[in-house]
């Protein structure tokens, strides 16, 4: 057995715990596997699904952190996603958004693409990534235990938050949300009482 799936959670029990621990949360998905497990917790207007913008889900959820600094954001996303998306993690450093926390699911593998082995399952620590990059609340995960710990740094918002979660690389069913961008924008904006564009 791989050490990593020794240690790892499973991501949609992880997901559905985080997320009913925030239910207020603006959440942005990362392409793939991350929209499916947020997904499977059960749709909501406060859940911005992301199709095809492979290595985008932190930069927008800073975007949106910004934009609405009274909401909690949150970004769910994988390890593939986010290695395409590095530049975000300094970024978000700079920027040090106190509402934004950054959740990487991540099994060690491209999982869109056939499960090629990605670069964290070859030695790169996420978690250390992002400390380097100036986000001093970043650690790793490997028990459901992490769940608390993650909820926790969001509420505190006390600065941005990154989470390396370490997941079992399992072909789970997809659990497909609209795939309507115009319409998952507009309920989006509904729900922090803003005019559909």
């Amino acid at each position: 057995m791989n050490p990593r799936q020794a240690v790892a959670v499973d991501r949609r029990e992880f997901v559905a715990a985080l997320l009913a621990k925030l239910p207020d949360a603006l959440v942005i998905t990362g392409l793939g596997s991350p929209t499916y497990d947020v997904f499977a917790a059960g749709d909501r207007d406060r859940n911005f699904y992301l199709w095809g913008a492979m290595g985008g889900a932190a930069i927008m959820g800073l975007g949106l952190a910004i934009a609405q600094p009274g909401q909690q954001v949150l970004v769910i996303t994988g390890d593939g996603e986010q290695l395409m998306g590095l530049g975000g993690l300094s970024t978000i450093g700079a920027q040090q958004p106190k509402n934004l926390s950054v959740v990487v699911l991540d099994n060690g593998h491209f999982g869109e693409t056939g499960m090629q082995r990605s670069h964290t399952s070859l030695g790169t620590d996420l978690a250390a990534v992002a400390r380097a990059c100036g986000i001093g609340k970043a650690f790793r995960v490997d028990d459901m235990a992490g769940v608390d710990r993650v909820a926790e740094a969001v509420l505190a918002r006390e600065g941005a938050c990154f989470a390396q979660v370490i997941v079992k690389a399992d072909d789970l069913p997809r659990a497909l949300p609209s795939r309507d961008g115009v319409h998952v924008k507009n309920r989006f904006r509904q729900s922090l009482g803003l005019d559909p564009l």
